[in-house]
């Protein structure tokens, strides 16, 4: 078996694990989590205070002193995800790793990776906190971070996970 793309940033005691559908070509080739120069990952952690420090993508592995995780949903493919199929995704491979790891939240950024682990919830899946949980750990579906998904783009939902995540560490 071949070694995922990005490496998984989890551990015990996070705030808040951030889910991706899978890794674009430029975080891929950098071998660093939301790394494309359109990306509004890193600003929006900074912006609404999930981290008090503006971090760029080199820094992915420094995340969980802050309480934040990463991964995807397909660990072993890159690119944009209209190239995904349905056997890229391992959702029984995430379940897993949720229920070892056990975050106070699954935060997904954008809805691809959502409706692939929780298929239940449908195409008309609204942004923010779901009624849906993964054992109930709670689930929030973002606007993603992309550049390419610039057009969906709203910082309203972050804003909302983080309060949800302060919440999370009182």
């Amino acid at each position: 078996m071949i070694d995922h793309v990005l490496p998984d940033v989890l551990g015990p005691g996070l705030r808040v694990v951030f889910c991706g559908t899978q890794a674009g070509s430029v975080s891929a080739r950098r071998g660093a989590y939301y790394a494309g120069p359109g990306n509004r990952f890193w600003p929006t952690l900074f912006e609404t205070g999930l981290i008090p420090l503006q971090l760029g993508p080199a820094d992915f592995r420094e995340l969980p002193r802050y309480g934040i995780g990463c991964t995807d949903v397909a660990k072993w493919t890159s690119g944009p995800d209209t190239a995904l199929a349905r056997d890229h995704f391992d959702v029984a491979g995430f379940l897993g790793k949720m229920r070892v790891h056990r975050p106070a939240i699954v935060a997904f950024n954008g809805k691809r990776a959502a409706q692939a682990v929780l298929p239940q919830i449908g195409r008309g899946l609204a942004y923010g906190l779901q009624p849906d949980t993964i054992d109930d750990i709670r689930v929030v579906v973002l606007p993603s971070t992309s550049g390419a998904a610039s057009g969906y783009w709203s910082i309203e939902p972050w804003r909302e996970l983080a309060a949800l995540a302060k919440e999370a560490s009182l």
